[in-house]
């Protein structure tokens, strides 16, 4: 089966937003804690850049790999419609056989043994 495509998926569906917006919502808590320590403390900006860099930095990587996964798995719309011409090609051809099966069935009921070989009649056959 193949899965629909990125455009299709909707953003309540994305992993990757919800991620995204877990990070973030985290990130703003350590920021209102961090500003007032990085105050009482005197170590400056550094606390509060390392966690605005530590939310780039895992926001990056959620959307870079999540979207390498998401070429693999998509089929592009030549392949689709590749594997569908295969599919009605099979289906043509298990009706085909089907029908020449009823046929043959048909025939055997109504006693026509005409199309059917035996093997008393094949010139190998020593009986």
């Amino acid at each position: 089966m193949v899965k629909r495509s990125p455009e299709y998926i909707d953003a309540s569906q994305d992993i990757r937003v919800a991620a995204t917006t877990k990070i973030w919502g985290f990130t703003v808590g350590m920021l209102a804690l961090c500003i007032p320590l990085s105050a009482i403390t005197r170590s400056g900006p550094i606390i509060p850049l390392a966690a605005l860099g530590g939310a780039t930095a895992g926001t990056l990587a959620i959307w870079r790999s999540d979207e390498k996964k998401l070429k693999a798995h998509y089929l592009p719309g030549q392949q689709v419609e590749l594997l569908e011409q295969r599919i009605a090609n099979l289906e043509t051809i298990v009706s085909s056989d089907d029908s020449y099966l009823h046929q043959k069935i048909q025939g055997l009921e109504s006693g026509d043994t005409s199309g059917i070989t035996t093997q008393a009649t094949t010139p190998n056959n020593k009986a």
